[in-house]
């Protein structure tokens, strides 16, 4: 089955980009499919971590890196990626792609899915506190509906 290191490769085809950018477009890929699908894009969970929502897993995958940017993944690597993970990165990227890793952790940081599962913790104490499905599905419907509203 496909998981977050599939989404990961199809991000990281589209530019090189730093880990928390790369979490945080595989948290809005999970999200944004859930909500306009009703299923699960690839079971992996998100933590409410200080910075945003982080996958723990693909997090140590690239852990070493730092601050520096992942390298770009080459055509070649993408043949066990679904097609639909590419096209949705595709998607993902072009609503998101324009923000940096920090821009995203501030607008994570100002949406229910990510505050709900923090609970009453402080901006800076740590949690591993995973951020509910459902928590995420109703959210982004409830944008998307707020958007055609308009």
């Amino acid at each position: 089955m496909a998981d977050v290191f599939d989404m990961a490769k199809a991000f990281l085809s589209i530019e090189p980009m730093t880990n928390k950018k790369l979490q945080k477009l595989c948290y809005y890929a999970k999200a944004w499919y859930l909500a306009l699908t009703d299923e699960n894009l690839f079971d992996d969970d998100f933590q409410a971590w200080v910075h945003g929502p982080v996958n723990y897993d693909l997090y140590l995958k690239y852990k070493d890196r730092g601050f520096n940017k992942i390298s770009q993944v080459h055509e070649d690597e993408l043949e066990d990626v679904p097609e639909e993970f590419i096209d949705f990165s595709k998607t993902v990227y072009e609503a998101y792609g324009d923000l940096t890793g920090g821009e995203l952790e501030i607008l994570t940081h100002s949406e229910d899915p990510w505050m709900n599962a923090r609970g009453n913790k402080k901006h800076w104490e740590r949690s591993e506190a995973v951020i509910s499905e459902e928590d995420m599905k109703l959210f982004y419907r409830n944008v998307l509906s707020e958007s055609e509203a308009q």
